[in-house]
């Protein structure tokens, strides 16, 4: 498998094929694609911390990875965004996972998981999530998908 740098519409085009209830990322640092022989299996999206109390200039956050379930993919996405942001500088990355989810593709890429996430589920009770908007322009309700408690990963330089 090997990576290149992928524009923020070809990612976004990419994570809605592959995961319809996403809504696009709006703005990113980079993104990364992962390529197996000559086909693009996966894509990771980084940009910075959705938290305001994070976007201290030194942190990253992976907000999007999809995959077509190629072995390891999500691994050596998760690898190459830490190995990415630290070569850019930046001190530590994160992401969030569903609790429910083992994280086994974060643990193989050398991330660590910090425990509960301080800011609820996705779905959370009276969170405006633009939802309305979106639907209006053809995009998936992200209230109306999966949602729960939320676990927070990190890796650090």
């Amino acid at each position: 498998m090997n990576h290149q740098t992928i524009t923020l519409a070809e990612a976004n085009t990419y994570v809605r094929r592959i995961h319809r209830h996403s809504a696009p990322v709006v703005g990113h640092k980079f993104s990364i694609a992962a390529w197996k022989a000559g086909a693009l299996v996966g894509v990771a999206i980084v940009g910075r911390p959705i938290a305001r109390n994070l976007d201290d200039g030194a942190t990253l956050e992976v907000l999007r990875v999809a995959t077509e379930g190629q072995h390891n993919a999500c691994s050596f996405l998760y690898g190459a965004a830490a190995r990415a942001a630290f070569a850019l500088g930046y001190d530590l990355i994160l992401t969030y996972t569903l609790e429910r989810e083992p994280g086994n593709s974060l643990r193989g890429a050398g991330w660590s998981r910090d425990g509960k996430a301080g800011g609820g589920s996705w779905a959370a009770h009276g969170r405006r999530s633009g939802a309305p908007l979106l639907e209006h322009a053809g995009l998936p309700d992200p209230r109306k998908h999966d949602h729960g408690p939320k676990v927070r990963w990190s890796r650090s330089r």
